[in-house]
């Protein structure tokens, strides 16, 4: 069922809220390797790369890391739009592309926004799969900008993973969780792009099972 404008800006503040209820009540445990704790914990701009289910917490993960400011892609498709209004209500800002719809567009914008400053956020899955495979705009951004690559997701123990080409994850209140995130990737002027991509694919899906072990979700 398609939303109107009015019930999207309501659906969105009431995920929003949800969120930052999560924030509050899951009992979390944030694994960061020691070079991604010393990118964070800098001033320069760094590219976040999660999956298109793991993405309702990342917001929190970001926050906790201590970084602010975050230009995120968000699919032109018609989920994108609620998506965008929900991170919104974190002060992030959206730009409307994906890795196949408005892909020049897309990145396009985000060249420009490079010189605005701040992060920028992918779901090398999205917005609608193959899940778990990353698509190469993030590589191309990557290559273009000299930013690193993080992989981050999380997991919790209690909530559902519903049955959607994502495989997407809401959590329930009151439950163990943890917040992971990946070693640095560079992707330099002479780097195989399909090796790049396929290094950080296997990374952000090694990292998910970490992730899922550590809370003891299937």
């Amino acid at each position: 069922m398609k939303l109107s404008s009015r019930q999207q800006r309501w659906v969105a503040c009431v995920a929003a809220w949800w969120v930052r209820l999560l924030g509050v009540t899951v009992r979390w445990h944030t694994h960061t390797p020691p070079p991604t704790a010393r990118l964070l914990a800098g001033s320069d701009p760094v590219i976040l790369a999660f999956w298109h289910g793991r993405l309702l917490m990342i917001p929190l993960a970001y926050r906790r890391a201590g970084r602010r400011r975050v230009h995120v892609l968000i699919s032109e498709h018609g989920d994108g739009e609620l998506i965008s209004r929900t991170i919104g209500h974190f002060g992030f800002d959206t730009i409307r592309g994906s890795s196949r719809r408005g892909a020049l567009k897309a990145m396009r914008a985000l060249i420009r926004k490079v010189r605005d400053g701040g992060d920028f956020a992918f779901t090398p899955d999205g917005p609608r799969g193959p899940a778990f495979q990353v698509q190469p705009g993030v590589i191309d951004l990557g290559r273009r900008t000299g930013y690193p690559i993080l992989p981050v997701t999380f997991s919790t123990r209690g909530g559902k993973q519903f049955a959607s080409w994502d495989r997407f994850l809401l959590p329930r209140p009151l439950t163990r969780g943890v917040i992971r995130w990946g070693e640095p990737h560079w992707v330099g002027p002479e780097t195989d792009s399909e090796a790049a991509r396929v290094n950080l694919e296997a990374a952000m899906n090694q990292l998910t099972e970490h992730a899922d072990r550590h809370v003891g979700r299937q």
